[in-house]
């Protein structure tokens, strides 16, 4: 739909050359056009055009404008093999059509952060409403990582705790022991596609 919508196009193209992100983009786009889905993309849309080469839809430049300033949207760098180590999760593929589209709230997406001397913080996003929780960490064991959220997520009420979107950080092998204790469920981002949870992501380059 996108490349083949010159007038969605063009307007992307002059809010990314204001620096805007492409959530804002994309919640404007809502807002503007609200009876037109022609006129309206997800933020996840715009990213994959913007750094998937095979897409072409946009100049390499408009990566520029983007608050992080990277070129690229690097993985996590784990060693080859890591993702296997994550038993039974589920792949975001599965997620349900009504997490997608943000009707309701309650589903989040997460990722850890590591700082300097060693300190961690995982992030948590709403992604109806881009509520952002930070939970910090002793490090970034699976342990450690999964207790902490478990803490910090229990206090939120039922209705806020509906599902959890992971990158494939190992930090998150325990994500059955989370489900256990929350009663929510988790999805995983494919391998190399952090884009797939860009609220968090776009929330993390903030953060730094």
């Amino acid at each position: 739909m996108l490349a083949n919508n010159v007038r969605l196009k063009d307007l992307i193209v002059c809010k990314l050359t204001k620096n805007w992100s492409p959530e804002q983009i994309s919640g404007w786009l809502k807002l503007t056009f609200p009876d037109n889905g022609s006129m309206r993309v997800s933020h996840e849309t715009i990213y994959k055009s913007l750094f998937i080469q095979t897409c072409g839809l946009f100049r390499k430049q408009m990566r520029n404008h983007l608050r992080t300033r990277r070129k690229f949207r690097h993985a996590k760098n784990h060693k080859a093999g890591s993702a296997s180590r994550i038993v039974d999760g589920i792949s975001i593929s599965r997620r349900p059509a009504i997490i997608e589209d943000r009707a309701v709230p309650g589903h989040w997406e997460g990722d850890l952060i590591c700082g300097s001397k060693n300190s961690y913080i995982a992030t948590v996003v709403e992604r109806q409403s881009r509520f952002t929780i930070l939970v910090k960490t002793e490090n970034k064991k699976t342990e450690s990582v999964v207790s902490a959220l478990i803490r910090q997520m229990s206090k939120l009420p039922c209705s806020l705790k509906k599902s959890l979107t992971w990158d494939r950080g190992t930090e998150l092998v325990a994500h059955k022991n989370f489900s256990l204790a929350t009663n929510m469920d988790v999805y995983f981002c494919d391998p190399s596609s952090p884009w797939q949870r860009g609220t968090n992501e776009n929330t993390n380059g903030l953060l730094r």
